[in-house]
């Protein structure tokens, strides 16, 4: 009787699609079917984010040039999406093989790397590319840090963390340690979607990519001052460039409230792969904190004008977008 009870539970469970956030291979089926992907866990670390950077970057003018994103996606249809079995000595295996196969053909058996491939490159499709510096070409990390270079700022994997106001609910950003006032560095270039008061996230920037799957969130910026000056919804901004201030303002429906009690940037990176995403009921926000690591590496150099007290970058580039 108690074994019947229990498989009618699961049944009505599996029905109403409750346990569809922890399978991967049943959201690569949909999109596969002409769906989108539903849910993604995004627990790449740093050291095979960073291995497969500097392989696509050191590979650029090669012969053979490797993808970062192809071979993470491999790595992750090989682990099923758990990284905590990634031994480096799997991407040297796989960049072997790449010496003489080709990627379609290692993973035309992989029944899931359509599905990490999809995801992966929602996540990072933005942050490594060509560009160019006082009229130099260059190819490498054009996705920057949040917080502007030689600003200190602490941090620690916070996603998922308890929070309570309003209502009980997980935490779906980072939070960046950091002095009222630190300058706050578009991640990516895209256009501004959403900017003023939220009462959860305080003074706040959203940013969309140009390809419209990632749309960046800062929040809690500074009280009375929280935007660069002429900051506007529509207004294209160029990765780099400086947006606002750390603040800790939030957590009241009263504007311009500082009720946070610890200044810091909530920075948060949400997934859209069908406009029905964006505001609603399952949006997907992925944990940050391995990415914000490697964004550490490209840390935009800001300049103060000391008559306006706003903060800018030191040097424009031009980023080629295809």
């Amino acid at each position: 009787m108690a074994l019947f009870l229990l498989l009618t539970v699961l049944a009505v469970f599996v029905s109403a699609g409750y346990f569809e956030r922890s399978a991967p291979a049943a959201t690569e089926t949909q999109a596969a079917a002409g769906g989108y992907i539903k849910y993604v866990e995004f627990n790449v670390p740093y050291i095979a984010l960073k291995k497969a950077m500097n392989l696509d970057i050191s590979s650029h003018n090669q012969e053979k040039k490797y993808n970062w994103i192809e071979l993470l996606s491999y790595l992750g249809a090989k682990y099923g999406g758990n990284f905590s079995h990634y031994k480096s000595n799997d991407m040297d295996v796989l960049v072997e093989k790449l010496k003489t196969q080709s990627m379609d053909d290692l993973t035309k058996n992989m029944k899931l790397y359509g599905y990490y491939h999809k995801a992966y490159t929602a996540v990072l499709g933005g942050l490594l590319g060509s560009y160019k510096v006082n009229g130099e070409e260059k190819y490498g990390l054009i996705g920057f840090s949040p917080i502007a270079k030689t600003f200190p700022y602490n941090d620690y994997d916070d996603f998922g963390a308890a929070r309570s106001y309003g209502y009980r609910r997980q935490h779906l950003g980072h939070d960046m340690i950091a002095a009222t006032g630190t300058p706050v560095i578009a991640v990516e270039s895209g256009v501004v979607e959403a900017l003023g008061w939220n009462q959860y996230g305080g003074w706040r920037i959203g940013i969309r990519s140009f390809d419209k799957q990632r749309y960046y969130y800062y929040a809690h910026l500074r009280q009375n001052r929280p935007y660069v000056a002429n900051l506007a919804v529509g207004q294209t901004v160029t990765a780099g460039d400086v947006i606002g201030y750390v603040g800790h303002t939030g957590y009241s429906t009263k504007e311009n409230v500082n009720n946070i009690n610890l200044s810091h940037l909530h920075f948060g990176l949400q997934l859209i792969f069908d406009e029905s995403q964006k505001e609603c009921n399952n949006e997907i926000w992925v944990d940050v904190y391995q990415l914000t690591m490697l964004l550490r590496q490209n840390q935009s150099t800001v300049i103060r004008n000391p008559e306006t007290k706003e903060y800018s970058r030191q040097t424009p580039i031009e980023i080629q977008y295809p």
